[in-house]
């Protein structure tokens, strides 16, 4: 009765932590409980095997706990995309490796058995692989060969998943060894469907990859006949889709062409956008020095992040810009465009590491009609999500996708290391507008530029209240 107990108390935290992740502002505690949820599900299967188990219960809890503590604490903000898919894989492969253990146990399975088993290892090798082909590509480790792009990936992808199928067949018919092979040719499909994928694409993968985790978990909840994986895995694998669908509406992408389709993010072909542009010819570029004066006269300035500011690993110094600003009486605001960086909320961790209040974060549809009042944009560095062209340019890979309107604003300043293209292989228009002007550098020695520049101009030391009528 006890461990009955503990699991639905379990279930109950996991549903409400899983919910709570659905805002910023309750998000951290939403993990706490989700810990907590897991520390109850081990003491109640501790208490259901009468600890017979429990040293190697607690060695894999200690090892698991202690490499997940770790890696808190080093990865740093530019790995989390990387970190988040080894994760997905590693959820996938916990399925697997259930799954296959259930298969050899002496009491045969029932046909829901089987087939929960044949799920949890086609869905969790496809997972496991595909993650570590996306965390390789994350990290550029890995590329996008040429021969991924051609048709003839269809027919292998397809001959693998008939292949997959047969030997599932063969295991419901008696021949257990059949889940050797079907193993195999999971781990390559799940290879071939996602090495294809370019860079731009990978925020959708990652996300279809975290459903896939949650559907094998599903899966081999009921191969052990546990409520809480049963749950968890439906619900991980529901909101997962869930943003996936999200994802793919944000970049104007369908979900077959992500998968089946060409890759965007690879390099440009001979004759395409990118290829054929030639280079800017109407940049104005300005010293950072320009921007604080511009800045410091401004009553409204929103900033932009993208994956620049990630890597310059410069959201302590944006804080503390716009800290400063505001104790001039400037509003202050981040526009948040659902894909910017590699993975879903990934400038929300970003910012949220460096305290930026959660009502300052402002997602794209609401801060787009606000552009046109704004003073001061600030685009750091994101570049895709925030070019024109893919509302002007029906021949670009963006057009259609919805971008964040920054070229509404009546001035803009765009904080790049150069004038290189974004995931999408194009060129941005934004940086020749008349309004637009580009501080070249490292975010982050740019930001703290602009903070010597504002003090330096007595920005921050204005009497309390002075700000009230700007």
């Amino acid at each position: 009765m006890g461990e009955l107990t503990l699991e639905l108390g379990a279930v109950l935290l996991l549903a409400l932590g899983l919910k709570g992740l659905a805002k910023i502002r309750t998000a951290r505690a939403a993990n706490g409980l989700a810990a907590l949820a897991l520390l109850l599900a081990v003491a109640g299967l501790l208490l259901q095997q009468g600890f017979d188990g429990w040293p190697w219960m607690l060695l894999g809890l200690g090892v698991g706990g202690g490499l997940g503590a770790l890696l808190a604490f080093k990865v740093a903000m530019t790995a989390m995309p990387e970190t988040v898919a080894l994760f997905n894989g590693c959820g996938g492969l916990s399925s697997l490796l259930v799954a296959i253990g259930a298969a050899q146990l002496p009491t045969p399975l029932d046909l829901l058995g089987q087939v929960s088993v044949l799920a949890s290892v086609l869905v969790g090798a496809i997972t496991f692989s595909g993650s570590l082909v996306a965390m390789g590509k994350l990290q550029e480790w890995l590329g996008t060969p040429g021969w991924t792009q051609k048709p003839q990936r269809h027919a292998i992808n397809i001959t693998l998943a008939v292949a997959s199928l047969v030997c599932c067949g063969l295991v419901l018919k008696g021949m257990a060894v059949a889940l050797i092979p079907l193993t195999v040719l999971s781990l390559l499909l799940g290879v071939g469907l996602t090495l294809p994928v370019g860079g731009a694409d990978m925020p959708v993968v990652i996300s279809l990859l975290n459903s896939y985790s949650g559907v094998a978990a599903a899966a081999a909840g009921f191969v052990v006949g546990s409520e809480l994986l049963i749950v968890a895995g439906a619900m991980v694998g529901a909101a997962g889709l869930i943003l996936t669908q999200v994802m793919c509406t944000a970049m104007n992408r369908s979900l077959t062409s992500v998968l089946f389709g060409g890759a965007m993010g690879a390099a440009p072909a001979a004759g395409a956008d990118g290829a054929k542009d030639e280079g800017y010819k109407n940049v104005t570029s300005c010293s950072a020095e320009e921007c604080a004066l511009t800045l410091e006269a401004a009553e409204r300035v929103v900033f932009v992040p993208g994956y620049g500011l990630a890597v310059a690993q410069a959201q302590h110094s944006l804080k503390e810009l716009a800290k400063l600003l505001e104790q001039q009486g400037i509003a202050v605001s981040y526009a948040i465009h659902p894909v910017a960086g590699r993975m879903p909320g990934h400038m929300n961790v970003l910012l949220a590491e460096a305290d930026v209040p959660y009502d300052q974060l402002i997602e794209m549809d609401t801060i787009n009609p606000e552009f046109p009042r704004t003073d001061v944009v600030i685009v750091l560095g994101a570049n895709d999500v925030v070019n024109p062209r893919a509302k002007s340019d029906p021949g670009s890979p963006l057009y259609g996708m919805p971008v964040l309107e920054v070229d509404q604003a009546r001035s803009v300043f765009v904080v790049k290391r150069s004038l290189g293209s974004g995931y999408a292989g194009i060129r941005n228009d934004l940086f020749e507008l008349p309004q637009t002007s580009m501080v070249f550098g490292d975010a982050k020695q740019v930001l703290q530029t602009l903070l010597q520049e504002l003090r330096a101009l007595g920005v921050g030391k204005v009497p309390a209240g002075a700000g009230a009528g700007r």
